[in-house]
């Protein structure tokens, strides 16, 4: 008699554990259908950096007039002709014996040789010998659009990294690949920061008043449930981030982790789609490691029981194998 109900109690036991395996492999959603793994070329594609050093280092590159700017105008050898003015705001002084004269954008000789063009074409006089000094120039700014938002004044020589650091410098988000936008040039100047601060001298390049630099966002992927670390990881656009990739950088997942039933969560157009990966397929190279795009949500949903073993701790453990204990030694 003994003898049964010792073998009835195993087969209890066993049942009981069968149970809770099964339990742990249970699905707890519904399938979902979503956008193939494959991905556009374009995805984190790097953009061409600049690399002409003429229009990187620009020598003896002259202000610029804007409006707003005050300049005084003299004559040498005639101390009858000094007009003190200021740019209107479409970009023209009004002058003696002149009158209206366009001088937007102008560098400080081009406005002086436009200046003594027109006075002699007034008949006034033969060969002027004009020269401008600004008195005053408010709008001698450069403007941080983007990801950062600041009006930082040049005012003498200014540098890169000086305008940023006036601007609050890089934001977390934003992304290592600068674009500025200069007056005179057909293209933007495509500027990448790079890791290695040995290189910082050939892209901290001198900054221009009306230059425009622009920040723009590199975008992000968020690790979610089971990772050891979870958060957002910033994209970089000199390399693509795999999801391998990405659970590096999540410190990679947990024991309680359900390693079959990964989820990557992806906005496309206005929809949000659900695809279900196989990490362990992946890991072994048998699934593609898909490249993640900006605002992927990864999520590594968690096994019950696991779980509940693991935030127990030993103590979960031993209480179980007690209650095992105890069922075999029952009659």
């Amino acid at each position: 008699m003994i003898q049964y109900l010792t073998v009835k109690n195993l087969l209890r036991t066993g049942a009981v554990f069968c149970f809770l395996l099964g339990l742990a492999g249970t699905k707890g959603y519904a399938q979902f259908s979503g956008p193939a793994l494959t991905v556009s070329a374009n995805v984190n594609r790097p953009l061409v950096p600049t690399t002409d050093p003429a229009i990187l280092f620009p020598a003896n590159r002259e202000m610029r007039l804007f409006p707003g700017d005050q300049i005084a105008v003299h004559l040498f050898g005639s101390t009858d002709y000094t007009p003190v003015v200021r740019v209107s705001m479409d970009g023209s002084v009004q002058l003696p014996l002149i009158g209206k004269a366009q001088v937007k954008d102008l560098t400080i000789s081009e406005a002086e040789k436009l200046i003594a063009d027109e006075l002699i074409a007034a008949g006034m006089y033969r060969n002027p010998q004009v020269n401008l000094q600004v008195m005053d120039a408010p709008n001698q700014v450069a403007t941080v659009t983007g990801e950062g938002h600041a009006v930082v004044p040049v005012v003498g020589q200014r540098h890169l990294f000086d305008v940023l650091a006036a601007a609050g410098g890089l934001p977390p988000l934003a992304s290592h690949t600068l674009i500025i936008h200069r007056l005179g040039l057909e293209q933007p100047i495509v500027l990448d920061l790079g890791n290695d601060p040995m290189k910082s001298d050939l892209i901290d390049i001198p900054i221009f008043p009306g230059d425009t630099v622009v920040l723009s966002r590199a975008g992000a992927v968020y690790m979610l449930g089971a990772f050891k670390k979870v958060g957002a990881i910033p994209l970089q656009d000199n390399a693509p981030l795999t999801l391998i990739k990405a659970a590096s950088v999540a410190e990679g997942p947990g024991w309680e982790g359900k390693w079959k039933d990964l989820r990557l969560i992806r906005t496309v157009g206005g929809d949000r789609k659900v695809i279900q990966l196989n990490l362990n397929r992946i890991l072994d190279g048998k699934d593609p490691d898909p490249v993640l795009q900006s605002e992927d949500i990864v999520l590594l949903p968690s096994n019950a029981i696991k779980s509940a073993i693991k935030s127990g701790g030993l103590g979960t453990v031993v209480g179980l194998a007690s209650i095992l204990a105890v069922s075999l030694r029952s009659n």
